[in-house]
């Protein structure tokens, strides 16, 4: 696929009055630091190669961006670490589709990493945005859509009464830790291997995501201390939450969790965990905390305690919420909330919390999310997707496993199942690596690691999903 014009790295800094020369040197960058897409779809040094596809003007610029941010990146797994190469610099994005610098066009399933359920750049978001900017960008002080989009949450969300929102989804799961310590009285966590809750120094213990893609254990810089009281446990593994609040008794305040994990692939919980999850806090007054800034609004309406009919104590939003912009929130039960500063003694704040344009495209985005239909529409073409890119995956002899709720989606390089982290690093990543790479070049745009869930998204259509289903059999036939 191709854009109808692309345009340099010098042209680009012109157009955003960056000081650079007309002829960027890259004098200073050593052979390892100047980045040259060039990926094996064989794995023997052959390279299958889509004569008009070039990443010329990316690679520039991303030169230029390792001098400037630490990695050339503002998070870590767009380094495209996990799949070799260098990232694609992205220029504009509308409905289901993303255009590069160079001018290449994209087929996106990323969605920038969930948010865009209703597609890119919706005209009915970005009109409200440009009405809301007519008022102001931000107030640092209350406005009346912070109130609409809290009503919209709250008639949403089975587990939340009250909610708070906030900036990121690190901000919200942070701010439900130090609220379950705070209503409970006690220290210590229970995470599972694999589950990702932002980078706040508690969670970041056997994390997934970004960690995992860079193969880092953990993360330096974080005290022992501060993770002394963060547990682990296997994802799906019941008889080991057993052990830990057998061994931990009465010092337990909360299990955390993704109830569909994203963020070391695709992995869907067994209900029979989920439930005893529910019942064994209950049991030790200790509080269950649903990470839904993933899977809230995409699985259904109400997230993925409303598709599985088991209901946390605490839950955590972004994404869906702020419509592209970045926003998160952290909301429960009346009686557990009221502990929320002002209202009670737990304190959290943020300047560009509640910020209007926030509000205004989350606002929309859940508007257009409500009418009949959606989640229909979303497990339709996902389900196509997903059981079009086994069924050629297999024919071509590869061993892949993979699955869907409604608009999220995975599959992985092994025979599966996969239930859990150990699963999932069972999956072969240099295979699925050079499958990446030849999937970009055909105008498909994955996430770039192994351990990303991926999304669809209203904007998406069956023609979109025939072309990425072919486009992964020639990729999978050569590699």
């Amino acid at each position: 696929m191709a854009a109808a014009s692309s345009y340099s790295i010098v042209e680009a800094s012109a157009k955003f009055g960056l000081r650079r020369s007309t002829t960027p040197s890259y004098s200073r960058f050593s052979d390892r630091r100047s980045v040259r897409m060039q990926v094996s779809l064989h794995g023997n040094g052959n390279t299958t190669t889509n004569r008009n596809f070039s990443l010329r003007n990316s690679e520039e610029a991303f030169n230029i961006s390792m001098d400037l941010m630490p990695g050339g990146v503002n998070s870590p797994v767009r380094a495209f670490k996990s799949v070799g190469g260098q990232p694609i610099v992205i220029d504009s994005v509308k409905g289901s589709r993303m255009w590069d610098i160079d001018g290449n066009e994209y087929i996106d399933y990323v969605g920038s990493w969930g948010p865009a359920i209703i597609g890119h750049a919706h005209d009915k978001v970005l009109a409200a945005l440009a009405e809301t900017m007519k008022k102001g960008t931000s107030f640092g002080a209350p406005c009346l859509l912070e109130n609409v989009l809290a009503e919209m949450v709250i008639s949403a969300v089975p587990s939340i009464e009250m909610v708070r929102f906030v900036n990121s989804g690190t901000e919200a799961c942070m701010g439900a830790l130090r609220l379950a310590r705070a209503f409970t009285g006690k220290q210590k966590i229970i995470k599972f291997e694999g589950c990702y809750h932002g980078h706040a120094d508690p969670f970041l213990v056997q994390a997934g995501s970004g960690v995992a893609t860079l193969g880092l254990p953990d993360s330096p810089g974080v005290p022992k201390e501060t993770t002394a009281d963060t547990l682990t446990a296997p994802y799906n593994d019941f008889l080991a939450i057993e052990k830990l609040f057998e061994k931990h008794k009465g010092d337990i305040a909360a299990v955390i969790l993704e109830p569909v994990v994203g963020n070391s692939g695709f992995i869907v919980p067994k209900l029979e965990f989920l439930d005893g999850l529910r019942k064994i806090t209950n049991e030790n007054s200790a509080l269950l905390i649903f990470d839904e800034v993933m899977t809230g609004f995409r699985l259904s309406y109400g997230g993925a305690q409303e598709y599985f009919g088991i209901i946390p104590d605490l839950t955590t939003l972004g994404k869906i919420i702020g419509g592209g912009l970045p926003v998160g929130a952290y909301g429960g039960r009346r009686d557990i909330m009221e502990m929320v500063a002002p209202a009670g003694p737990m304190y959290q704040a943020g300047t560009l919390s509640g910020n209007p344009l926030a509000m205004a495209a989350g606002i929309q985005t859940l508007k257009l999310i409500k009418k009949p239909g959606t989640y229909e529409y979303l497990d339709k073409i996902t389900g196509e997707l997903v059981q079009g890119i086994l069924e050629v995956g297999k024919r071509a002899g590869h061993s892949m496993c993979g699955g869907h709720v409604n608009g999220m989606f995975g599959f992985f390089f092994t025979e599966g199942p996969v239930c859990n982290f150990a699963d999932a690093k069972k999956s072969d990543a240099a295979k699925f690596a050079r499958f990446y790479w030849g999937m970009l070049e055909q105008g498909v745009y994955f996430a770039p690691s192994q351990f990303e869930a991926g999304f669809t998204s209203l904007a998406h259509s069956t023609e979109d999903i025939k072309m990425t289903i072919a486009a992964a059999e020639r990729v999978l036939r050569q590699i």
